[in-house]
């Protein structure tokens, strides 16, 4: 359930605690700011007693260089909440973002299943930006044109209390509208914040997906889809603004009703015997000083709901959940010893069974594989026992210990994977290879790892060697290259569990014997987990596991499994004819 506005704008303003000298510093050049209209206001009227009316030489001498000062106080104010208001909204944008980032790293994979990727991206960029713009530009108008305001009114009263009750006869009138346009403006927010997001996701796919997208045709397609998604986004902006334009002049006119009354009054005989010309002016002055602050007040307001509704949306992903981590077993020294026993597993409540009750035992050091068609809980296994999701039933164990009482770090500490899909970062190749915790590998343990999975010839062919830019997800390299990189990585490891998930599934006859003789060397003296395609590439494997509707249907060597004229036969005929 989402927090009311109030409380989602007290919990934004939270972040600035830690800048409140920043934003003392900005106060006080609010205040400043907001003292020179009443000032300017209150010099009118010995300006025009004393210089005009009285010929005053003391006020003729003085006046202007107190004009000046205002405006030099005014212009010190303005820098002073300006600058240091800017500093506290980039700083707050700074630390949503890191908190932001920071969860969307431990969230679980069920989370990126839900989430498309732009509405995530669109959460840490786009409404990061709309929170500080309502925490700090937002909060700047509303504080210094509140102060401003009061000024000008105390000003008002001071000069005629009377005439100033007329102002306070339309406060209901504009209360209301108020909180019916915040209603509406905060609505709509909601709608922008999830155009932005679509949007983005949108962008993102055809960015990602650019040779598909000229191969097949779909460029027509996108662009309509795109169009959709914009039209829509720009109706949403369009209503936020006709709201907008219709609540200011129509709040302006409730004010102007009021100073009319003002004017009116102030004009009668009554009321003009009672005061002087300077007093007259000095007190319309300060009336006509009021519209400027009260039309930002109200424009001010669509830019809190903007972010009050951004901030819902952001602490909505900062309260979900991170992956559950209740382990707290250390192992320092792994095996490599298996067990699944009983294991059952399906992605939500109301979905069938992806692994259906499965159970089988790997010893330290063997090579399993896992075959079976598309969709049979090979990959959702490996995922398991990775916990990358959590089983319902069952128990998986590492040496001895269920995997759920060891630490998410420890337990992966332990794992070497390379999947069908390689993940390269956009920087060089030596820190691709030593990502993360291999960050601290040396370059000759680095080049180790390249030789044995075939990647240092091409690499050294290379201009800038090591130190080439692999580009986005790899996007200068083949894809053979890629898994290359991969395996090196999986290499640099040394982990004593090996997951390989179709890892040669991206290179030509030739690559493939060499990076399969190198994978070789990786498999001995580690427990490995072979997801395969190619029955070929698993034929030297200890045990193949067959999958079919999420159960073992079979379970045994390659030439065992071949007698049995089952499942995996099938297979191997169908590849066979195939090749």
């Amino acid at each position: 359930m989402k927090d009311s506005g109030l409380a989602t704008y007290k919990r934004l303003l939270s972040y600035v605690k830690t800048d409140r000298h920043l934003m003392l510093v900005a106060v006080i050049g609010m205040v400043a700011y907001a003292a020179t209209d009443t000032a300017f206001a209150a010099l009118m009227k010995p300006m025009i007693d004393g210089s005009f009316v009285n010929r005053d030489p003391e006020s003729i001498r003085t006046i202007p260089l107190l004009i000046l000062l205002i405006f030099v106080i005014r212009g010190f104010g303005s820098y002073l909440s300006t600058y240091f208001m800017a500093r506290v909204g980039w700083g707050l944008i700074k630390t949503i973002r890191n908190e932001m980032f920071a969860k969307l790293i431990h969230l679980p994979s069920s989370i990126y299943d839900q989430s498309s990727s732009g509405e995530l991206i669109s959460k840490i960029t786009y409404n990061a930006e709309r929170v500080s713009e309502a925490t700090t530009n937002a909060l700047t108008i509303f504080v210094r044109d509140t102060l401003t305001i009061i000024g000008l009114v105390g000003w008002m009263v001071y000069l005629n209390w009377r005439l100033t009750l007329v102002f306070f006869l339309v406060t209901p009138f504009l209360t209301v509208i108020v909180v019916y346009i915040s209603k509406y403006f905060r609505s709509i927010s909601h709608g922008i914040q999830q155009s932005m997001g679509t949007l983005t996701n949108v962008i993102e796919e055809v960015i990602e997906g650019q040779r598909v997208v000229k191969i097949f045709g779909g460029q027509e397609s996108e662009i309509k889809k795109f169009e959709a998604e914009n039209e829509s986004n720009r109706v949403l902006q369009l209503s936020l603004v006709k709201v907008r334009a219709i609540s200011v002049p129509f709040i302006q006119f409730i004010v102007a009703i009021a100073l009319a009354g003002i004017v009116y009054l102030s004009s009668s005989n009554g009321e003009t015997q009672a005061v002087t010309a300077g007093t007259f002016m000095s007190f319309i002055i300060a009336m006509m000083a009021l519209f400027a602050p009260l039309k930002r007040l109200t424009t001010v307001n669509a830019e809190i709901q903007k972010g009050i509704a951004a901030g819902q949306s952001i602490f909505e992903l900062l309260e979900q959940d991170s992956e559950k981590d209740a382990g707290h077993r250390p192992l320092a020294n792994v095996e490599g010893y298996l067990k699944v026993t009983n294991l059952k597993f399906k992605y939500a409540e109301h979905k069938p069974l992806v692994i259906d009750d499965i159970s089988f035992e790997v010893k330290a050091g063997q090579m399993i594989a896992l075959v079976g068609q598309s969709g049979s809980g090979k990959s959702t296994l490996v995922n398991l026992i990775t916990r990358f999701y959590q089983h319902q039933s069952g128990s998986i164990e590492l040496d001895g210990f269920e995997v759920n009482e060891l630490s998410l770090q420890n337990l992966r500490s332990h794992i070497a994977y390379v999947g069908q899909e390689v993940t390269l970062f956009n920087d060089t190749i030596a820190n691709n290879i030593a990502y993360g915790a291999l960050r601290d590998a040396t370059m000759d343990d680095i080049k180790k790892a390249a030789k044995a999975a075939f990647a240092n010839d091409f690499i050294e062919k290379m201009q800038d060697g090591y130190q080439t830019q692999v580009g986005e997800n790899g996007v200068l390299l083949s894809g053979g290259q890629r898994q290359r990189l991969a395996i090196a990585r999986a290499f640099l490891k040394d982990a004593p569990i090996l997951i390989l998930d179709e890892a040669t599934s991206a290179l030509d006859t030739e690559s493939e014997r060499e990076v399969q003789a190198g994978l070789e060397k990786l498999f001995s003296h580690r427990t490995t987990l072979v997801i395969a395609h190619r029955l070929s590439t698993i034929e030297k494997a200890d045990s193949i596991l067959v999958f079919q509707d999420g159960k073992i249907a079979e379970q045994g060597n390659h030439q065992a499994l071949l007698k049995t004229n089952g499942v995996y036969t099938k297979l191997h005929q169908m590849q066979f004819k195939e090749n």
